[in-house]
């Protein structure tokens, strides 16, 4: 069976070399100026998601709800963990919370304008959530806590989320906001509040996951 298995594997390598690239044989860009224009914003791929699958991307959302609540139950009863271990020597404190700036700023940016360039609501949450493990590992568990009790970031998740599915079921019925000027940060319609509602949505999550798997896993 071994020697069957190879050989059908370098038939299917030689099927992929010998048959042509049909994507190649594109003749232009239509379908992405097409979805641009529907759009009315460059990035195709927010155009995409926030819009021509908009249907598909309020179930996604509704998935990573899901899962952080899962994650929440499946863990609760279980015992927090004993000892917690973050990073003490200041050059890794230093590092790491550098690091956590730069990729919260980074993810303000592809929120705000993940419409215009590369980017998006949900790159811009796992940048902030990146942020926020960065902290994380360097910071005491109880603080990290209180902070997320004290701005109420349970609710503020929920919230996004409601918001989200309503605006995208408005969108859905027909009804959108004027796309404005192609290419300018107020454009495209409804989709740059999708898209930072989006990433509201994936940092506070992931700052709950984080301090779920935290208090029942330890840090390291």
């Amino acid at each position: 069976m071994k020697w069957l298995y190879m050989a059908a594997g370098v038939a299917l390598f030689i099927k992929f070399l010998i048959m042509p690239n049909l994507a190649a044989e594109v003749p232009d860009l239509a379908i992405v100026e097409a979805v641009m224009q529907d759009s009315g914003v460059p990035n195709a791929v927010s155009g995409i998601i926030f819009r021509n699958r908009l249907y598909d991307t309020i179930f996604e959302v509704i998935v990573f709800t899901i899962a952080i609540m899962g994650a929440s139950f499946l863990l609760a009863n279980e015992r927090p963990f004993c000892t917690i271990y973050q990073f003490t020597d200041q050059p890794s404190i230093v590092l790491a919370r550098l690091g956590a700036t730069i990729s919260a700023l980074v993810g303000v940016e592809l929120a705000i304008r993940g419409h215009l360039s590369p980017g998006g609501g949900f790159a811009a949450g796992v940048a902030i959530g990146t942020a926020i493990g960065l902290v994380a590992i360097t910071s005491s568990s109880e603080w990290m806590e209180a902070i997320y009790q004290r701005w109420h970031a349970a609710i503020w998740e929920k919230v996004s989320v409601l918001i989200f599915i309503v605006l995208s079921v408005i969108t859905l019925a027909g009804l959108e906001l004027p796309h404005g000027e192609l290419g300018n940060l107020i454009s495209g319609g409804i989709i740059p509040i999708l898209n930072i509602l989006v990433a509201i949505k994936v940092a506070l999550g992931s700052w709950a996951v984080v301090l779920v798997f935290i208090r029942y896993r330890g840090l390291l």
